[in-house]
């Protein structure tokens, strides 16, 4: 997984996200003498339970003596996390009670502006997040928005015209901190600007907190007014968001824009599972992740860099990184002359879209993303690539060049093209079979040595596409003696089986079966199997039975399966052309009998021509 956005929660996490806490409702705040207390004291429960029984607290619910607890402790972790030398624990006030970094954003927001005033955020095209005033987005709409965005020529951002464009609207908040841009900014510049225009800087650590914890990203807590990241990207903790500020008024002020602004109920065990991710986020162990999650980034986007894949922004020194997927190949059109929809002189463009998804079937998971020059989501031309997750799991610099390898391997090999859609332009792409299941099996590999904290079964098919093995035809039956069969089984089914294999299948009525043929691109051939129709199921979608032969089964399936999905290349001709779909291609017993062959069909071995096989 490569999506900078995710991360792996530990078992210690998930233990305390699934605890009898997540039963309680909770309204409300602790009692303001516990956000306040050290640790050490918090621990003192008799003394802290006497005091709660004695005075009343901020709460709407009663029965609620341990969440304030599991509240501060997570409060204080997180305050003694992101404290340094400028700034004590005991100064940093905690909300950790927005349900996500949206909300967080928009309560800040609501704290700190009136609707109509204006607010500065950086372009989404060009790395900002939806909640920095996104037509979109509510912030788009309740707030006045101006945009900053990087200088054409570098791609980096140019504090100069930021500072004139925040002279020329005065801002009433300026936030800073992205999701696709991937070089830290400049925190001291950014406050410079918005004191000079008397503007409010929040600082949108989303992405990088972890980092920021561990001393491998600047930390903006004490510089910007407000810091808001979530927990469960770097922090490799729960799914929540956590609202940091070292000015007591804006504390209070954010705290009501919270609750009862903005939620009701918080999620207390989403405190627990906090309160361990701060601990474990203070330890040694934990340094060394994040700075193992930079060094593979960089590592990766050299990787991809010496292989003739542009970087979007020119590079990266955090966690993610942007490939320019107009640097991808030829773009000289079909065989036929007809030019892949693309740039002004006809030239393909492999869109993120298509270029993710041909990751996603390879087992890589992007995902697309515009980058400078793009003006629609729906064509961006960028994909984004994280690196939190695969070094969680243990992977290293040696790996990102393999990794950039499989990635470079696929992106090469798409063939891009686009259908003129009723709703605009919509891009598509497809590969050969060969070239997919390679980098399977490269991805598989990888995988293989990756660690994980927990014992898991193996998925296949219809989960996850397996890869051809050894000794058993790939189907996962070794030492099975019977016959594998192919069920296709969808509504479209008929004309599924129709288009794929060379007789009529049309015609056969249930229980009839045929011989026949399935070719590859080349027109070559795959297999000879039979094929019969079976009974429609209970949802009524037809249903038919392909039996290969069993050394040729693993091949069939995965052509099959390939051509369900819509993106293996079958006609060197026309890239256009499509098979009928969807269907679902799993394994079962298979038809014996060779069955009625009405073509009169010859048996050949695997490599005939098809003009020979039908002359």
């Amino acid at each position: 997984i490569l999506i900078p956005s995710e991360s792996y929660a530990p078992k210690a996490v998930r233990q305390a996200l699934g605890s009898v806490f997540q039963n309680v409702y909770a309204e409300g705040y602790p009692p303001l003498r516990m956000t306040r207390d050290p640790e050490e004291r918090l621990r003192d429960v008799a003394w802290q339970l006497a005091y709660y029984r004695r005075y009343a607290d901020r709460r709407f619910y009663k029965g609620v003596d341990y969440v304030h607890f599991v509240e501060c402790l997570a409060q204080r972790r997180c305050a003694e996390l992101f404290a340094h030398d400028s700034v004590r624990p005991e100064h940093i006030y905690v909300n950790v009670q927005p349900l996500s970094g949206a909300a967080a954003n928009l309560a800040v927001y609501q704290a700190l502006m009136e609707p109509g005033d204006t607010l500065m955020g950086m372009d989404l095209f060009q790395g900002g997040h939806l909640t920095h005033g996104s037509e979109f987005n509510i912030s788009g709409q309740r707030y006045r928005v101006v945009s900053y965005g990087v200088d054409p020529r570098t791609e980096r951002l140019d504090y100069d015209a930021i500072r004139d464009l925040a002279r020329e609207h005065r801002p009433r908040v300026i936030v800073a901190g992205y999701t696709s841009y991937p070089w830290a900014p400049d925190w001291r510049t950014f406050r410079a600007i918005a004191d000079e225009v008397g503007a409010y800087l929040v600082a949108d650590i989303a992405h990088t907190a972890g980092m920021a914890a561990a001393g491998v990203y600047p930390n903006p807590v004490g510089i910007a007014h407000v810091t808001v990241f979530t927990t469960h990207k770097t922090i490799c903790g729960p799914r929540g968001a956590v609202i940091l500020t070292t000015d007591e008024e804006l504390a209070q002020a954010i705290d009501m824009a919270i609750f009862p602004g903005e939620q009701g109920g918080p999620h207390i065990n989403k405190f627990a599972a906090m309160a361990v991710a701060f601990r474990i986020a203070q330890t040694e162990e934990f340094r060394r992740l994040q700075r193992q999650i930079v060094a593979n980034a960089r590592a990766l986007a050299e990787a991809l860099a010496k292989r003739d894949l542009r970087l979007a922004y020119g590079g990266t020194d955090t966690h993610l990184l942007l490939i320019d997927l107009k640097s991808v190949g030829d773009r000289a059109g079909d065989r036929q002359g007809r030019p892949y929809a693309g740039d002004r002189k006809g030239r393909p463009y492999l869109w993120g879209e298509p270029a993710a998804r041909i990751l996603d079937l390879a087992g890589i998971v992007v995902n697309k993303n515009t980058i400078p020059g793009d003006t629609e989501t729906a064509l961006a031309t960028g994909i984004r690539l994280g690196t939190p997750w695969v070094t969680q799991r243990g992977l290293d610099e040696a790996d990102m060049d393999t990794l950039a390898g499989l990635i470079h391997r696929i992106l090469v090999n798409i063939k891009p093209f686009a259908y003129n859609g009723l709703i605009g332009t919509l891009p598509r792409g497809k590969i050969e079979l060969d070239v997919l299941e390679e980098v399977r099996h490269g991805v598989a590999a990888l995988a293989e040595k990756a660690g994980i904290d927990f014992e898991y079964e193996r998925s296949d098919y219809p989960h996850y596409p397996e890869t051809r093995g050894q000794g058993d035809g790939g189907t996962g039956r070794q030492g099975d003696k019977g016959t594998v069969g192919l069920q296709v089984t969808g509504w479209r089914a008929r004309q599924f089986v129709q288009e794929v294999v060379t007789a009529n299948v049309a015609e056969l009525a249930p229980s009839e079966a045929i011989a026949a043929y399935i070719l590859d691109r080349h027109g070559r051939l795959i297999d000879q199997v039979v094929v019969k129709r079976e009974g429609s199921d209970e949802w009524g979608r037809d249903r038919y039975l392909i039996t290969p032969t069993p050394a040729n089964t693993a091949r069939v399936a995965s052509w099959l399966r390939g051509l369900a999905d819509g993106y293996i290349l079958f006609d060197e001709e026309d890239v256009f052309r499509k098979v009928e779909g969807p269907v679902v291609v799993e394994e079962t017993a298979g038809q014996e009998d060779k069955g009625r062959r009405r073509q009169g069909d010859k048996e050949k071995g695997s490599g005939t021509s098809a003009a020979e096989l039908f002359a």
